[in-house]
C-alpha cells in the first residue's frame, strides 16, 4: 500500500503527482496570516477543497493542527478564542476527505486513528496539560495500526531549535502500549524526519512540510506498507 504524509502545511497545497492508495494529513493545515474562523471556513471550503479533489489518492486521512482554530471552536468553547470566534462558525463538512478527531476509521485493513491534541504551546487550539493528554490518548484502541496525532511523542521528532524536546509524554506511554506500525505527526518544524521506537516496530514519521521560516523545503514523505487486502 503507497502512503503519503504530509504536515504542517500552513496554507501550502503541495503537488502530489503519484497515484497513491492513502495520503494522511497531520494538521496546522490552514494559512498562518489569518486565523479568523471566518477566514479559515473560506479557506477550506475553496482553496483546500480544490486541492483535496486534485490529489490522486484513493483516500484521504487527516486532523487539526494547533493553528486549525475553526476545528478546535467547533468542537470546545474555550474563552481564549472568543475575539476570533463568532457564533455558529464550523469547518465544512462535505470535503472530500475523513476528517478524525479523537476517532478511527478502518480503510485497506489498517485501524487508523486520529488526534489533534498536544502539549499547551502558548494559547493555540488543541492544547492541553499532560493529566487531560493522557485522558485524550485512552480513546486511541489498542489494535489501532495507524496513528495520526498533530503533536509528537516526546523524544521522536519533537526537538525544538533550542535543544528542548517538547513531544508528549503520555503519548509516547500509548505508544507503546498500542504498538502502532506507523505514527505520522508534525508540530515541531525543525524536527522533521523518520524515527524508529527502538524496542518495537513502530516508525514515527515528522511529516512536516515547512522549516522554522514557514517555507516549504520539505517534500511530501512517501511510505510503503503491506498490503492487508492481499
Amino acid at each position: 500500500m503507497l502512503v503519503y504524509a504530509i504536515s504542517d502545511q500552513h496554507g501550502l497545497l503541495p503537488e502530489i503527482e503519484e497515484a497513491h492508495d492513502l495520503l494522511l494529513i497531520g494538521g496546522d493545515i490552514c494559512p498562518v496570516d489569518d486565523h479568523t474562523v471566518e477566514y479559515q471556513r473560506d479557506w477550506l471550503d475553496t482553496e483546500f477543497r480544490a486541492w483535496l479533489e486534485q490529489i490522486p489518492a484513493k483516500r484521504i486521512v487527516g486532523v487539526a493542527g494547533n493553528h486549525d482554530m475553526v476545528f478546535d471552536i467547533a468542537a470546545t468553547y474555550r474563552p481564549i478564542f472568543e475575539p476570533l470566534r463568532p457564533p455558529g462558525i464550523k469547518p465544512p463538512d462535505d470535503l472530500p476527505w475523513t476528517y478524525l478527531q479523537d476517532q478511527s476509521v478502518i480503510i485497506n485493513g489498517y485501524k487508523i486513528h486520529g488526534t489533534p491534541w498536544q502539549p499547551i504551546f502558548f494559547n493555540w487550539a488543541f492544547n492541553l496539560d499532560e493529566e487531560h493528554l493522557a485522558e485524550k490518548f485512552q480513546l486511541i484502541d489498542d489494535d489501532v495500526n495507524i496513528l495520526i496525532s498533530h503533536g509528537p511523542p516526546q523524544g521522536y521528532g519533537d526537538l525544538t531549535s533550542q535543544g528542548v524536546r517538547v513531544g508528549s509524554s503520555s503519548l509516547l506511554a500509548k505508544i507503546k502500549e498500542v504498538k502502532p506500525e506507523l505514527v505520522v505527526c508534525g508540530h515541531i518544524h525543525e524536527a522533521h524526519g523518520s524515527y524508529d521506537l527502538a524496542e518495537q516496530q513502530t516508525k514515527i514519521v515528522n511529516a512536516t512540510i515547512v522549516d522554522l521560516a514557514y517555507q516549504n523545503v520539505y517534500l511530501p514523505t512517501r511510505l510503503e506498507l503491506p498490503d492487508r487486502n492481499a
